[in-house]
């Protein structure tokens, strides 16, 4: 398991009012894949001490291929996991787990279908491709395409996570996440791809959540209060601020990590505005809305993704978001 601690005494601030290292209440918080630009902002808010003004000492834990940490914040082990999309949210609620959304850090989902230039030029000529979808996305996402859009099962074929096929044929078009796959694409091959946002055809979840178990919530508010705050705080310094020192731990925390690969990460999520758009822009990074929620809970229903019925409302709080927290460092 890979992990990075931040001992907090030589951070300790010396303004007035700072809470003192000794003082700090440990807080484990669990990655859902490596460290990358795409966890930027709680690194950030380790760095630069923004969880322990509020008195918190993060440890943050990479998830990663072999790594299950939402398991261990069911086992009690973690307070807080980064979730997917509300899709995995409610599917908690399916299963009876008490886990609950309490900030959606991205208000674009970055999953993308990249193609070869001029092959696709809208979403549409899309339909014109084979497609090479994983299992994953083509249980979810690609459900949605098929029932919304017009898309074909048959148009669909296993995507290994090579992208070397995609590479050789200009009739393919592939699965991939927006500042992942086009990078590689382009250095492997000297392509760059056009890529098209499956949320700006009107794939409406929200993704790279914050999630906490509802004992938590009802035992600790304070607690969450403090690590959703630092944490939007946290975004807003890494997108817009000086973020070296959450690269740094980045990098140290993932071997397999460049500063090229970090930027151009973060390149994508600004231009794209993945983390800083729509509701967002009024109410702040992390913000939620019913309506959103209910909007893709509905699509999904509509594409054979999710049963009618379901408890919805319960996968999520609105509680610790939606307060404009940090929106004062973009400005």
């Amino acid at each position: 398991m890979s992990k990075i601690t931040v001992s907090f005494a030589a951070l300790a601030i010396s303004t007035a009012g700072a809470v003192q290292a000794q003082d700090l209440e440990k807080v484990v918080f669990g990655t859902n894949w490596l460290a990358q630009a795409e966890h930027g902002g709680f690194y950030q808010s380790v760095s630069d001490g923004t969880y322990a003004e509020c008195g918190l000492d993060v440890e943050i834990i990479s998830g990663g291929p072999q790594v299950n940490n939402r398991a261990l914040m069911l086992a009690g082990r973690i307070d807080f996991h980064m979730g997917g999309d509300m899709l995995q949210a409610f599917n908690a609620v399916k299963e009876g787990v008490p886990v609950v959304s309490v900030a959606a850090i991205f208000q674009k989902h970055p999953q993308v279908i990249l193609a070869h230039p001029g092959k696709a030029e809208s979403w549409e000529d899309l339909k014109d491709l084979t497609l090479l979808i994983g299992d994953n996305g083509f249980t979810s996402y690609y459900q949605w395409m098929i029932a919304e859009h017009g898309f074909t099962a048959e148009q669909r074929e296993p995507y290994t996570f090579n992208p070397a096929p995609f590479i050789a044929d200009e009739s393919k078009g592939m699965q991939g996440y927006l500042s992942s796959e086009p990078y590689a694409v382009e250095k492997e091959a000297g392509i760059k791809p056009d890529v098209f946002l499956i949320a700006d055809a009107g794939y409406s979840s929200y993704a790279t959540t914050i999630e906490t178990m509802a004992d938590t919530i009802e035992s600790a508010p304070e607690k969450v209060k403090c690590f959703v705050d630092g944490s939007l705080t946290g975004w807003y310094n890494y997108l817009y601020g000086d973020s070296s020192g959450a690269d740094e731990l980045i990098l140290a925390a993932n071997p397999d990590m460049s500063q090229d690969k970090i930027d151009f990460a973060k390149n994508m999520m600004r231009d794209e505005g993945i983390v800083d758009s729509g509701k967002a822009l009024d109410m702040g990074i992390g913000s939620m809305t019913d309506e959103v929620i209910e909007d893709f809970y509905d699509k999904m229903v509509a594409a054979g993704v999710l049963e009618e019925g379901l408890d919805w409302q319960s996968a999520y709080t609105l509680d610790f978001t939606n307060q404009k927290v940090g929106m004062e460092i973009k400005q």
